[in-house]
């Protein structure tokens, strides 16, 4: 079977934005106008084709991010739609990690809110180019020219207008293509499928020519060719100007910026031709690298059909009626169904009994797919989020994922004895589809302890344990997941002998404990001259202090930021053994800890409130008794914005005190910024418990 589209004409991208800025209405719209749907869903209707789930059905967010393809002009594109809401940060994540391009999408009264700022960094952390798209702007206090000032302020994004809109607020109808210098006006009859295309209003002229020699003159600060033509006022064809804008977009240092409605019908078209223009096709895109397990060397591979299969796993679904579904994109090779595939990051092969493209919850049977694809493959049970997926004879293990460690955990309990039995393995499923919810066993208490992002992310959670997997459970009240870390360096002796006839237990170590940066994690270094501890041990220590880093000396609370060395010690030929160093390793690190101040440290939120002016005083006060420190409290289309950071502990049930603050008229929404030191006085609080 030969590929349909060649790679040249292949699309990956992914809709991303801050919660409620229309990604999923424009996901839609852009389905509608190719072609793949043809009936438009709405999401406040609960019927958008990507908001599939229940869930978001009812609350009219996406919480999964959902994969679909569509057709644009002989070129096929492959859609991420990816949830704003910052709780499911993870799922963006894993999508930005697949994806060649971004659409982003802003708010025209909102402009770059929390989430943006999330999103954007992250395409950024990748090298991803992007295009942006300024939706709704036929509301009152949409501002096209603030939100492009705010994209320069806020994500130093060389962020330059392509189109310019035609009308404001209830009046827009349509933009005016700064390129060709053609206006678009949006048939509002047919729900925006046909267009008009035409010359401007006269009374936009000089509006256009201005913007129009803003656009030309960013290209030319790019481009020395460009640059020596400007200077001598030759201004570049309409086709001189796509060309550069492509070359520069590819390159992550222009990002073109078109406005419209997406829920009124106007300007997707010419955004859909903007993916076709400006974001990369696989050819175009980063190529990936990865390490050849029986070599340890760094290999390249790059889209080609008939070079070794090279895929990554990048997402898992338990599927009710057809089992485990596994996102797959492919970058090398070609992979059909029926075929053995070898799971290079955990050494086992497995077979692919079915291949599909999704659109959403829906599967369309492929008997073959080709690099540049995603898919997702049906019959392997073993292949988790991360892995690479390979030809046997040509493995390579690609970078992993990395994903945020879960800031707030509940304690769950099944309600009968047949809950009791289904809880542990519908735990195990969710725990395995999502990497930021984590299941553990509380050893004090015996109890199941669940951990993710945020109230809605268990929320969520708990309620799929319901619905999906058929369990009922009670949950406790949410915890805030402290974390313990060390203020200056100490140095301790452990040792583990243990004889009692015949071989015994003999391990012996000193260790160097010293704080690491803010946010580093855990650094392992082996000092140790002259072999006093054999290589071989040396993994034993280290899985030791790992062991003892899980339950820290204060409150039992995960220890981070530590950077621990291991610098001498003693063994003994017959009786040292891996265990013995891991006890050895685990006390001497725990004797460490305790003489280098050890002190707690609580997860910060970056909240945001959009509020009327009536109640802003009320609300500042009312932050300042959460201990909160407020950053910023602007002005934005008439409304006050209050940003700061605030202790997660104090945000529980925030919702419901700004609503009786407000009158119910302000909103907010929050992220994980960071962890700090948590005041004395309430780490006392905790120590006592």
């Amino acid at each position: 079977m030969a590929r349909k589209y060649e790679l040249t004409h292949i699309r990956n991208i992914g809709t991303m934005a801050h919660i409620d800025a229309g990604k999923t209405t424009t996901t839609e719209r852009i389905l509608y106008y190719s072609g793949r749907i043809h009936r438009m869903g709405e999401v406040h209707e609960g019927t958008a084709t990507m908001d599939w789930m229940d869930q978001e059905k009812e609350r009219g967010v996406t919480i999964t991010a959902a994969a679909t393809t569509c057709l644009w002009k002989d070129y096929r594109i492959n859609i991420i739609d990816t949830p704003g809401h910052v709780d499911f940060t993870a799922e963006v994540e894993r999508s930005l990690r697949v994806l060649d391009g971004v659409l982003a999408i802003f708010c025209a009264i909102g402009g770059v809110e929390p989430q943006s700022e999330t999103v954007w960094h992250q395409a950024a952390r990748y090298g991803i180019p992007c295009i942006a798209y300024v939706n709704k702007m036929d509301r009152p206090g949409a501002d096209f020219d603030l939100v492009i000032k705010r994209m320069h302020e806020r994500l130093a994004a060389n962020a330059v207008p392509v189109v310019r809109p035609i009308g404001r607020e209830e009046n827009f109808k349509g933009v005016v293509d700064l390129i060709k210098k053609k206006a678009y006006i949006f048939n509002e009859e047919d729900n925006g499928l046909t267009f008009s295309v035409e010359d401007p209003p006269e009374e936009m002229s000089e509006e256009i020519d201005f913007y129009r020699e803003e656009l030309i003159e960013a290209l030319a600060e790019l481009d020395e060719e460009a640059m020596e033509k400007y200077l001598h006022n030759k201004h570049p064809a309409p086709e001189e100007l796509k060309a550069l804008i492509r070359k520069f977009t590819l390159e992550a240092k222009f990002v073109p910026v078109y406005c419209g409605s997406s829920l009124h019908y106007k300007g997707i078209q010419p955004v859909l031709d903007g993916v076709i223009d400006y974001l990369p096709s696989p050819l175009e895109a980063r190529s990936v690298k990865g390490i050849n397990p029986r070599t340890e060397k760094e290999e390249e591979r790059s889209p080609n059909d008939k070079d070794p299969l090279t895929a990554l796993a990048f997402k898992t679904v338990t599927d009710s009626y057809i089992g485990r579904l596994t996102y797959l994109r492919i970058y090398s090779g070609t992979l059909r169904a029926g075929d053995y595939v070898y799971n290079a990051t955990k050494g086992m092969k497995e077979r692919v009994s079915r291949l599909v493209l999704m659109h959403a919850n829906k599967r369309e049977e492929a008997k073959e797919l080709f690099s540049g694809d995603i898919c997702a493959a049906i019959g392997p049970k073993d292949i988790s989020t991360g892995d690479t997926v390979t030809d046997a004879r040509h493995p390579l293990i690609l970078e992993s994922m990395q994903f945020p460690e879960p800031v707030i955990s509940v304690a769950i309990e099944p309600e009968t004895k047949a809950d009791q039995d289904k809880l542990g393995a519908s735990l195990e499923k969710l725990s395995d589809e999502d990497p930021t919810f984590k299941v553990k066993i509380d050893e004090d208490t015996g109890q199941t302890i669940i951990a993710g992002m945020g109230e809605f992310h268990l929320e969520v959670l708990v309620t799929r344990l319901t619905r999906e997997f058929g369990v009922s459970a009670r949950v406790g009240k949410p915890q805030v997941a402290y974390k313990e870390t060390i203020k200056r360096s100490a140095q301790a002796e452990g040792r583990f002998v243990k004889q009692s006839g015949g071989k015994g237990q003999y391990g012996h170590v000193w260790l160097t404990v010293e704080p690491g940066e803010p946010g580093e994690g855990f650094k392992f270094l082996n000092r140790i001259k002259q072999g006093v501890i054999p290589r071989q041990f040396i993994s034993s220590v280290e899985r030791g202090v790992k062991g003892a880093m899980e339950t820290g000396v204060l409150a039992s609370y995960p220890m981070v930021d530590i950077v621990v060395s291991v610098i001498d010690g003693s063994y003994h030929e017959v009786d040292s053994s891996d265990l013995a160093f891991e006890v050895a390793s685990s006390k001497a690190f725990n004797k460490a800890v305790m003489s280098a101040d050890p002190y707690l440290l609580e997860p910060v939120m970056d909240v945001e409130i959009i509020t009327p002016s009536d109640f802003i005083g009320d609300i500042i006060g009312d932050l300042n008794g959460r201990r909160g420190r407020v950053e910023s409290a602007d002005t934005r289309a008439g409304t006050r914005v209050i940003r700061a950071f605030v202790p997660l502990e104090e945000m529980f049930g925030y919702a419901t005190s700004l609503r009786s603050l407000t009158q119910g008229r302000a909103t907010y929404t929050m992220e994980f910024e960071r962890y700090e030191e948590l005041p004395k006085h309430v780490a006392d609080k905790i120590l006592l418990k």
